[in-house]
């Protein structure tokens, strides 16, 4: 009994001794980093070579401008008609975006700036005017405050558009290059004419692990 004592007692020994060298790994219950507001006109934290919200409200603005000088778009009277949405600006480039970032900062910003000079068409807002309309001509509701017209809007010219990308890869380093060109293009609605054209573009290189929803 005593000798079995004696052969145990060291191994009892060195599987304490095993136990307690083993790493120690506890969950990581940290707090995560606090959220922190960033302004959508410079380079936040999170960078990569796809279309940014700076770069998003450069072109905007940018557009914006260019049309309001334009005599044909904002020196007419009446008032043009125009359709600003996302229905003819397509997107054939390698980034992610939606373009209705785009197109509705364009709208907003150029209907706050026009002031009167351009009329702009909800197309987009269509079927909410239908049902209204209905509603109204059923005697359901009362006509309203405004007016009784035949019709909805009709358009005098309309955006189109299209955001097209160039890709390049050094497989040495990793390191991705991205050239973009966004295309703005006002069409119009009878003739079928652009009667202004705008262009935004720029190009980015970074080793790319960003990835973009």
């Amino acid at each position: 009994m005593k000798i079995l004592t004696l052969i145990t007692t060291p191994l009892a020994i060195l599987a304490m001794a095993g136990c307690a060298s083993a790493p120690y790994n506890p969950a990581n219950n940290t707090a995560g980093r606090a959220t922190v507001y960033e302004d959508v006109r410079s380079s936040g934290r999170v960078q990569g070579i796809g279309i940014e919200s700076q770069d998003i409200a450069s072109m905007t603005d940018k557009m914006m401008r260019d049309m309001l000088a334009n005599p044909i778009l904002a020196g007419r009277s009446p008032s043009p008609r125009i359709i600003v949405d996302s229905e003819y600006f397509r997107n054939e480039s390698s980034s992610r975006i939606n373009k209705n970032l785009i197109t509705d900062r364009l709208r907003i910003d150029l209907n706050r700036a026009a002031n009167g000079r351009m009329v702009f068409v909800g197309r987009h807002f269509s079927d909410m005017v239908a049902k209204e309309r209905d509603l109204k001509r059923s005697g359901m509701v009362d006509g309203g405050t405004i007016r009784s017209t035949a019709a909805q809007a009709g358009g005098d010219f309309r955006l189109g558009g299209r955001i097209a990308s160039l890709d390049a890869l050094d497989p040495n380093s990793g390191t991705q290059s991205r050239w973009q060109q966004i295309t703005f293009e006002m069409v119009d609605l009878e003739l079928g004419t652009i009667v202004w054209s705008g262009i935004y573009e720029m190009k980015k290189s970074a080793q790319n692990d960003i990835i973009y929803r």
